[in-house]
């Protein structure tokens, strides 16, 4: 008799809910109903459903094992399984649904995918431990930890057939800071499988003070600019004069901030129509230029700016500190995904760039 990989799959059906509209996170009841009266939707499903799609199209010989109705059975079938329900999950769910759902799950398959960030990631290493391999569908906001996918096609890729395990870090932040929770036996790809972010040890004043005036040079007059997420951004608008906040997306205007801290929705209508560049750093360590800390730069805003309008800026030590690893960007579009090109200009000084690959795939 063949044998059948037995594959399970637990989604947090609210896990990304904050990116779009700003709020930085998702976990707790409050954001979630802030998020939700902002007009946010839930995305666990839908990445969780284009994974498991994935699985299926490269493996035939899989089961999925999952949870009742949205926390993994309707993105299995939506991904094209006839799914073994092993857990009836609360409505709505919690992460003590999580919890639960993942130690059932351990004892019955070969790999646990789960659809979530950080704070899933944590409920699903209280669960399992180093019990059973797991993987992360990438769906939060920030996603730190290392147990994740770089996007929801490679966690259906690296599922449907890998050799060797690692252990891998469980990171989320607390009272404003990275905390290490333990670690989960993750499949060891390291093109397809994500890193840990890195914390950032700050960028010279000189270097700085380089790539904002390099900035400067490439915007004309009256053109907007969209500061992403960062320290290294935060710090090339106190060049200018400018306090923006570190975790949110802002739009400069010359001398002045036109807007701090914007949602989707506000960015694409201060953008449209209008000559526009955005500025990105990418993340210590993961190398993420995009889909992982601002969601708020969604593809509807991308396409209105033009791929040929984004500038990506860091110090020479965060690019050497990726080892060769190239850029990252996971927006949620596989056709906008595929087409950034090959390799992108990273300003790091005054005339100083350099060419380093992006979005490296496999086959």
């Amino acid at each position: 008799m063949a044998v059948v990989m037995r594959v399970g799959l637990v989604v947090n059906p609210v896990a990304g809910v904050g990116g779009r509209v700003g709020l930085k996170g998702s976990d707790g009841g409050d954001v979630q109903a802030r998020a939700f009266a902002l007009g946010a939707v839930g995305r666990g499903g839908g990445r969780a459903a284009v994974a498991v799609g994935e699985l299926r199209g490269r493996r035939g010989d899989v089961v999925v094992l999952t949870v009742g109705g949205v926390m993994g059975e309707v993105a299995a079938r939506a991904g094209g399984f006839v799914p073994e329900v092993v857990w009836a999950a609360g409505v709505p769910s919690s992460a003590a649904d999580t919890v639960a759902a993942a130690r059932v799950l351990a004892s019955r398959v070969d790999l646990l995918l789960f659809a979530g960030g950080d704070g899933t990631a944590r409920d699903v290493l209280e669960a399992v431990g180093d019990s059973v391999p797991v993987l992360g569908i990438p769906t939060g906001v920030k996603m730190h930890s290392a147990v994740f996918a770089v996007n929801p096609r490679a966690a259906g890729e690296v599922a449907a057939g890998y050799s060797r395990l690692r252990d891998a870090e469980v990171v989320d932040r607390v009272d404003g800071s990275p905390r290490l929770f333990g670690y989960l036996r993750v499949p060891d790809v390291p093109a397809r499988v994500q890193q840990r972010k890195i914390g950032s040890s700050g960028v010279s004043p000189e270097a700085v003070s380089g790539i904002a005036a390099e900035l400067r040079s490439m915007v004309m007059p009256g053109e907007l600019l969209v500061l992403g997420p960062g320290t290294t951004t935060r710090a090339i608008a106190a060049v200018w004069g400018l306090d923006v906040p570190a975790l949110g997306v802002n739009v400069i205007d010359g001398e002045k901030v036109v807007a701090a801290d914007v949602g989707a929705d506000e960015l694409l209508e201060l953008v449209s129509g209008a000559a526009a560049h955005i500025v990105l750093t990418p993340i210590g360590g993961q190398g993420f230029l995009l889909g992982r800390g601002n969601q708020q730069l969604s593809p509807e805003v991308l396409r209105a700016v033009g791929l040929e309008w984004l500038h990506v800026v860091a110090s020479e030590a965060k690019v050497v500190a990726l080892g060769g690893r190239p850029l990252l960007v996971d927006t949620g579009d596989d056709s906008l995904d595929r087409a950034f090109p090959r390799y992108v200009r990273v300003v790091t000084g005054w005339r100083r760039t350099i060419l380093y690959p992006l979005n490296e795939r496999q086959s």
